[in-house]
């Protein structure tokens, strides 16, 4: 097994393999009226540099995949981390899929999703623990290309 930190053309060939790496903020709530308890958290994000560890045939290809801890921001000041794991699972489609955690202060959201190389992305929220029990929903994250980007978490208990 190799373990390859990438330099700014492999992450430019794993971006167009659906790379991802997912980071959160300080939760903002959504001012809506009968939605249940819904609520919108909105995260800031800086992106860890991606490490690709290649387990088969040299370059990214089917079960290699990308690991990543990123950092959590919230008006440019540090509020957490997150961390998670994005195997290829179709190098011809450019496909991978990913699973992570935020932790924040008072708990974690899990979240996973099938990813292209489209810089806005949609994932799942899974879970989570502490203050986010039981919640579910939806994120988008976009990146912008320059190392940082954006999450937001559209969440459901």
């Amino acid at each position: 097994m190799r373990r390859t930190i990438l330099t700014s053309a492999a992450l430019a060939l794993l971006l167009l393999l659906g790379g991802i790496a997912v980071a959160g903020a300080a939760p903002v709530p959504e001012a809506k009226g009968g939605d249940g308890g819904a609520r919108t958290l909105r995260f800031e994000v800086r992106f860890s540099p991606f490490q690709l560890i290649d387990v088969g045939d040299p370059g990214p290809g089917v079960g290699d995949y990308v690991v990543f801890h990123d950092q959590l921001l919230s008006g440019g000041k540090k509020v957490g981390d997150e961390g998670g794991s994005c195997p290829i699972v179709d190098a011809g489609e450019g496909l991978i899929h990913c699973t992570g955690t935020v932790r924040l202060a008072g708990g974690q959201i899990a979240f996973q999703g099938l990813t292209t190389s489209a810089p806005t992305k949609q994932l799942a929220v899974t879970g989570g623990t502490g203050r986010f029990q039981s919640i579910g929903g939806e994120a988008t994250l976009v990146e912008n290309g320059d190392g940082t980007g954006s999450l937001t978490l559209r969440l459901r208990r």
